[in-house]
């Protein structure tokens, strides 16, 4: 019996001791986020209820003996048996300071949409379902789990340039009455520079899919680009954006082709522990059923503020609001009124 445990000892070490030699690197990080949302439509009755905000990621990397790094990660949440919907692939770095991803790898046009300051907070105010109008500058992004994305290194081309490229191809699911993605290519380019005191950054994208359905072929693809400009100067960020392009056939508006565009513009200012936040933006959209090329007008303007404070490090404690004016058809809808108090917590 002792011997058995002696032995069971030594195979237990032993493979311990291998399993640590040649694990790679992990870490963790999240946050926790929750709050009360007060909403006041201008036509109904006013709520209010928790919000919450959870997540936990892990990171894994590892470098091989001729410097490059194999990088991956997921979200505790995305283990899920039933649907499997992993959103990570595999992320190559190079030894020049180039990257790769590859499978799920995302859009090129996407990856360089400048941010654009606005509430904090986790507040928003509902609208009518069917109104299109978005207030995203990558709404006309995509791509299948079949792709891949390269980042170029730093200064490509040009002091301050990086790039990125993407395409991806037809996903293998079966077509529907919903329109899907077949593919994609798309370019984006982030450019910074100083002017005088000011650190300053230009974002842009460009972005065309093809895609597919039974029934009444689509008469435009999604697709379009984005351009917006940052400019830090101190502890305050102004930022402004714009994009135009066409979505079709998403989540509410399934059976519907979306022509839009979106301004958006943001100031941020850091004093001490606190941030103030303050955002427009301004969406326009033309919906029509799929397969015409008339419709009629939706549109969306959000007027957002916040204000953060470090309680400690990690700790921030938010008060938000935002306040939504739209029309779905031409017609005013729902809107109206949010306010948000809470605290997020990340590590």
């Amino acid at each position: 019996m002792k011997k058995e445990l002696l032995m069971g000892t030594a195979l237990v070490s032993t493979l311990g001791a291998a399993s640590v030699a040649e694990a790679v690197t992990a870490t963790m990080s999240g946050n926790h986020q929750t709050g009360i949302e007060f909403d006041s439509p201008n036509s109904g009755t006013d709520t209010n209820a928790q919000t919450q905000d959870n997540n936990f990621t892990v990171s894994l990397s590892e470098t091989t003996d001729g410097g490059m790094t194999i990088s991956s990660s997921f979200m505790l949440a995305n283990e899920d048996a039933v649907d499997g919907d992993l959103d990570a692939g595999f992320t190559l770095a190079f030894t020049d300071g180039s990257k790769l991803d590859i499978i799920n790898a995302g859009n090129a046009s996407g990856s360089h949409d400048v941010s654009i300051p606005g509430s904090a907070g986790s507040e928003t105010v509902a609208t009518a379902t069917s109104n299109a109008a978005e207030t995203g500058l990558d709404f006309m992004t995509g791509a299948s789990k079949q792709g891949i994305e390269y980042h170029t290194a730093a200064d490509f081309l040009a002091d301050g340039l990086k790039m990125s490229f993407s395409a991806s191809t037809d996903g293998g699911e079966a077509a529907t009455a919903t329109y899907r993605t077949d593919g994609h290519v798309a370019i984006g380019a982030t450019y910074v520079t100083d002017l005088g005191d000011s650190a300053v950054t230009i974002g842009a994208g460009w972005s065309e899919i093809d895609g597919s359905k039974t029934g009444t072929a689509v008469a435009n693809d999604t697709g379009g680009f984005h351009v917006g400009l940052s400019a830090v100067t101190g502890d305050l960020t102004v930022a402004v954006g714009f994009a135009d392009g066409n979505k079709a056939g998403v989540g509410a508006s399934s059976a519907n082709e979306i022509a839009g565009d979106v301004v958006k513009a943001g100031v941020k200012y850091v004093s001490g522990d606190l941030t103030f936040n303050v955002g427009i933006a301004s969406g326009d959209a033309q919906d029509s059923t799929i397969g015409s090329v008339s419709g009629s007008d939706d549109s969306k303007d959000v007027t957002s503020a916040s204000i953060s404070y470090a309680v400690a490090s990690g700790v921030t404690a938010i008060l938000g609001y935002t306040s939504v004016e739209a029309s779905d058809e031409g017609v005013s809808s729902t809107d109206g009124s949010a306010w948000y108090i809470g605290a997020n917590m990340a590590f």
